[in-house]
């Protein structure tokens, strides 16, 4: 994992310099290239030395559900050339979170036992950004194995209130 990250920050780094003023919007086609790039099937492809680079670029390019920018096609054709196709899901998460730190702002993980609704959630928000002191953008996922609570990951943070953990560190506590 790491060897991939390292693969893959000068690509992002590259790319949120050149997109500028437009990274906000590389971040949906660079989302969309993560996608498709992340099929194994298509990575198989990729990686035969039997296929051309141009195949993978009509390839990927006609998988798309958008067309992409110039930027966008110069950028995937430069990821193919070098055959960096696997790293591209990799390249769409460093350049959010380049992106997400001009903004002052950080993708939160919010894993629920329960469904929340719209009242919930903005306080958990508002409770959150105060915690973790940034502004926060939240994708919710539904974790019923966690009987109770919420689990919120933001970049390397983690907050854990769940049932399933206090559960946990109780019975840790009995046996030790």
């Amino acid at each position: 994992m790491a060897e991939l990250a390292t693969i893959a920050r000068p690509y992002a780094e590259a790319l949120f310099k050149a997109a500028g003023a437009q990274a906000a919007e590389a971040c949906g086609w660079l989302d969309e290239l993560a996608v498709v790039a992340a099929d194994a099937a298509l990575q198989a492809f990729a990686a035969n030395p039997n296929v051309r680079a141009e195949q993978v670029f009509d390839v990927i390019v006609g998988v798309l559900k958008t067309p992409l920018p110039d930027i966008g096609r110069n950028f995937l054709r430069t990821v193919i050339d070098n055959d960096r196709v696997a790293a591209l899901p990799e390249m769409a998460r460093q350049f959010r979170a380049l992106v997400n730190a001009r903004r002052g702002v950080a993708d939160a993980l919010v894993e629920s036992a329960f469904v929340l609704d719209e009242a919930q959630l903005a306080e958990l928000q508002g409770v959150l950004e105060k915690r973790f002191c940034r502004q926060l953008r939240l994708n919710v996922q539904l974790k019923p194995e966690l009987i109770g609570g919420v689990r919120v990951v933001v970049g390397d943070e983690v907050l854990d209130t769940s049932i399933k953990a206090r559960l946990e560190h109780m019975r840790v506590a009995l046996t030790a």
